[in-house]
């Protein structure tokens, strides 16, 4: 049997297991919980269902691109302002420009394994 694509993928996380393998949404579950602030840990519905976590884990990442690429457009103009010396403000646009391409992968990442989760049945377990 050929492996599925999300794992083939370059950007399929390495903590996460391959999907139908033994406890995989498990790793998934903790993978995406990591991505999210601490506070999420206790909403117990994000938690019990993996789709729902991976949905919120996106919008998260989403968040973050965008935070970073506002940080990013304006530190030209903005940072001098704030007396922050010119090395400094090309080191922070790097940096920025660095972190934009990292949550990139990132959102790549929490995508397939949304997508794993969705075509493998994650998340579908109910609880009455």
């Amino acid at each position: 049997m050929s492996q599925p694509l999300f794992t083939t993928s370059p950007d399929w996380p390495c903590q996460v297991k391959a999907p139908s393998s033994h406890d995989w949404e498990r790793s998934a579950a903790r993978w995406l919980r990591d991505l999210l602030p601490a506070r999420y840990a206790g909403y117990s519905t994000l938690t019990r269902h993996p789709v729902l976590l991976a949905r919120h884990a996106q919008l998260q990442v989403q968040h973050e691109m965008r935070a970073v690429r506002v940080a990013l457009q304006t530190s030209r103009a903005e940072l001098p302002t704030l007396g922050v010396a010119e090395t400094v403000i090309e080191n922070t646009i790097r940096l920025y420009a660095v972190e934009l391409e990292q949550l990139g992968r990132l959102a790549r990442g929490v995508r397939l394994v949304g997508d794993a989760l969705r075509t493998d049945g994650g998340g579908t377990h109910r609880r009455r």
